[in-house]
């Protein structure tokens, strides 16, 4: 009779979990999650009247949405090593790109449409009659609140597998 096996430490290959953990598909999905909630915030911002701050916030949502659109693509493509001097280094550029800009931008886009939006929010009491904007500021702040969670969530990835000694995001 065999001794009692130890339960296996990995999912076995073919299940949810290990394919959502494997071949960086967790990253494209965050980016995806990024690029849909950056989307969200800018046209949020940008359909509606926007003055002072916003224009930061707009701006600020608008670069790192491009940016993480230039990743994404060249992640996906395959084509980072055409990048030059940043190619080599790609895990360390999405890391500094994650934490330091993703983070960074939209954490401060989030704080300014935050403080406009209670700045507003005297304007969604019943019987006000001129447009609102307190529920447009409020939005745009929920979802770069979201999108600034997602990106520190990739960075810690990219993190993760930089203490790993690994060079590449996949």
């Amino acid at each position: 009779m065999d001794p009692p096996r130890p339960p296996p430490l990995r999912p076995p290959p073919g299940s949810t979990s290990a394919i959502l953990r494997g071949r960086g598909v967790s990253l494209g999905l965050l980016r995806l999650g990024q690029l849909a909630l950056g989307a969200a915030f800018w046209v949020t911002v940008a359909a509606h009247k926007y003055e002072g701050a916003a224009h930061f916030a707009l701006f600020a949502a608008v670069l790192a949405w491009l940016l993480t659109l230039a990743l994404f693509g060249l992640s996906l493509l395959g084509r980072w090593a055409l990048v030059p001097w940043l190619g080599s280094r790609w895990l360390l550029t999405n890391l500094v790109h994650d934490l330091a800009l993703g983070v960074g931008l939209y954490a401060a886009a989030t704080g300014i449409m935050g403080y406009k939006a209670g700045r507003k929010s005297y304007c969604s009491l019943p019987g006000y009659s001129q447009r609102c904007l307190y529920s447009a500021y409020l939005s745009a702040s929920v979802c770069g609140g979201i999108a600034a969670c997602l990106y520190l969530f990739s960075g810690l990835y990219c993190l993760s597998r930089r203490c790993r000694d690994q060079r590449d995001i996949i």
